[in-house]
């Protein structure tokens, strides 16, 4: 059996990490949980400190897709959310593989426009 170098062996984020991911503030993130009642990260230690499973940010992807990129308001993402959760996570990961493609497309005319 092949090593998987590809393979994340972090289980867990911090609430920095994630908010950097994102490009969003601690705050945000905090409010967010108070707004979407299944967004809970597991909290450890006598401070409370918050650490976020791959779950976690897959729920702050779809929130995000929602409020940041196609400007819903937090009651509007939470009712679309609710409503239909599995096509809501579907499109949040094809736009996100979408722009990861656009991406590296952008990259290869970029490599090709220097050859010429």
């Amino acid at each position: 059996m092949a090593l998987n170098l590809n393979k994340d062996l972090k289980l867990f984020y911090s609430i920095k990490e994630v908010a950097e991911m994102f490009d969003l503030n601690e705050s945000t993130l905090r409010y967010w949980e108070s707004e979407f009642p299944y967004l809970k990260p597991k909290t450890s230690g006598p401070n409370r400190v918050r650490q976020y499973a791959k779950k976690d940010i897959e729920q702050i992807r779809l929130i995000h897709n929602l409020v940041k990129v196609r400007g819903f308001k937090l009651a509007a993402a939470r009712k679309m959310i609710n409503a239909n959760r599995d096509g809501s996570d579907r499109k949040a990961e094809v736009l996100t593989r979408l722009i990861g493609i656009r991406e590296e497309l952008q990259q290869l005319k970029h490599h090709l426009d220097r050859l010429q």
